[in-house]
């Protein structure tokens, strides 16, 4: 099951390793193997992976963007026909089943380097006419961009960010999570054979401290993160002191709101993958599932018949719907929540432990969760838990689903499902989240923009949107008459 790279680090189009990096293991949390080595990038890695990437950029701003598009659809072509391989080794990496990543993480990023390919020579500005003068506008690429994945999508995040990055125009340097750094290596490989210059997309590895300096690097122009909100923080305040662009995709702790006369199935349905799908391990899951009293009881009993369909096991099984966690200390936090939810007098309605046999006992695995009865001051309400745990809440009224589903420092998605459209349209348009979805949940289709509000982060991924946050408007005035001076 050994999946170790050629080496740690892709800089300037070739693997590099510096062993003065700190040492750490890449482990297959389902069976707790041991299936790579690494080291962290040294300052020596990390200027040779900026400096590199600053001179690419300045050749790649200058290739026309149709000739930039060629290359993002060669790249994606690479990635469409190695996807067996590259989702055998996410699922190495991530320990998510195969089942999910031969659809949803290499594919998803054929997606986005497709559709921003398409994009990329539409870049344009506009002309102003100002009487016998005019200006006009240019979108210019910012430079370097440097990328910090989180661990659960990441192939899907690496293309995310650098399809609409490369589009643009810039260079990025990518950091993957310490847990999962294996699959960004691959997609590096993949642009340079595509055509891309030596050092376009660069990926070191590294903890806290190497993103840091990323972050706070003299050549970067703009950070990029996907991952938790207190790790935003700090990234985001590193790189305010240099007046860096930023987009940060953080994490949430979302709605999904069922009325009533929700179409029941379809609504389990879409909290079941709001909160089971990767083991729970998405920053956009629905935790928090208000139900209208009216059908309260008849919901509860439905998902509890289908959570027991969920098969958890191996990973690599085609069959298997649920893998383990990431990690075992990933697992202690879940397991910790989950205790929490008991004391605080939530009712364990089904789960909650930890399977056993000799699939289970070596890997870090979790029964999928539901709690019912839960209030709005528990912790299992008010805390991201990023695992498996569903808590169902009830209410009474239109109003009062708002107020509560708003009731959170975060703001990154929710849910809604009604077949009074004309409803579904008026929550939806009070609903305090950066995407919002009706009728279904947890689709992030790459044409349409993804991102937070409130403390769930600022900027946005995918969709037209995300290619104003990787360029920067130049304004040109054009003075055509003579120069009006007092002087």
């Amino acid at each position: 099951m050994q999946a170790q790279p050629t080496a740690s680090h892709f800089v300037d189009g070739a693997y590099i390793e510096d062993e003065a990096g700190q040492a750490f293991d890449s482990f297959h949390s389902a069976t707790g193997e041991v299936i790579a080595r690494l080291h962290a990038a040294t300052p020596a890695v990390i200027d040779k992976a900026m400096e590199s990437a600053a001179r690419a950029q300045v050749e790649w701003a200058a290739t026309p963007p149709a000739e930039r598009a060629r290359v993002l659809r060669r790249a994606a072509d690479l990635i469409r026909a190695r996807n067996e391989e590259l989702s055998r080794l996410e699922s190495l990496d991530t320990a998510k089943p195969i089942q999910e990543t031969l659809v949803a993480d290499a594919m998803s990023g054929v997606e986005a380097l497709e559709w921003f390919a398409a994009q990329a020579a539409s870049i344009a500005g506009e002309a102003v006419p100002l009487g016998t003068d005019f200006a006009y506008t240019v979108r210019e690429p910012l430079g370097v961009c440097v990328g910090i994945g989180a661990w659960n999508y990441p192939t899907q995040i690496a293309c995310w960010k650098a399809a609409p990055a490369l589009a643009c125009g810039n260079a990025m340097v990518f950091k993957p999570s310490e847990l999962t750094p294996l699959c960004t290596l691959k997609v590096a490989e993949i642009f340079m054979e595509a055509g891309a210059p030596a050092g376009l997309f660069n990926v070191v590895q590294g903890f806290g401290d190497v993103g840091a300096a990323l972050s706070t690097h003299p050549l970067t122009a703009k950070v990029s993160l996907t991952g938790s909100v207190p790790t935003g923080a700090k990234v985001y305040s590193a790189a305010a002191a240099g007046m860096r662009h930023v987009t940060m995709e953080l994490g949430g702790k979302s709605p999904i709101v069922v009325f009533d006369d929700a179409d029941i199935e379809d609504a389990i349905g879409g909290a079941m993958l709001g909160n089971f799908y990767s083991a729970g391990q998405i920053c956009s899951n629905g935790t928090r599932v208000f139900v209208q009293s009216g059908i309260r009881d008849r919901f509860l009993e439905r998902l509890i018949e289908r959570t027991k369909t969920i098969r958890v096991g191996d990973p690599l099984d085609p069959d298997t719907h649920m893998g383990p966690l990431i990690s075992e200390a990933q697992r202690a936090k879940v397991v910790g929540y989950i205790e929490a939810g008991t004391r605080e007098g939530a009712t364990l309605a089904y789960g909650g432990g930890l399977p056993s046999g000799p699939v289970f006992d070596k890997g870090a695995f979790i029964e999928p969760t539901i709690f019912s009865d839960v209030t709005d001051d528990m912790t299992i309400a008010r805390e991201e838990i990023f695992g498996p745990v569903l808590s169902l809440l009830s209410f009474e009224t239109e109003d009062e689903a708002i107020a509560r589903a708003n009731g959170t420092p975060f703001g990154l998605a929710a849910g809604v499902f009604t077949r009074d459209l004309a409803r579904g349209h008026r929550v939806a348009g009070q609903l305090q989240a950066g995407i919002c979805w009706i009728n279904t949940y947890n689709l992030t289709p790459v044409e349409a923009p993804f991102g937070g509000v409130k403390q769930s982060g600022l900027g946005r991924e995918n969709g037209r949107a995300a290619m104003e946050f990787y360029s920067q408007l130049k304004t040109v005035h054009v003075g055509l008459g003579r120069v009006d001076s007092p002087y």
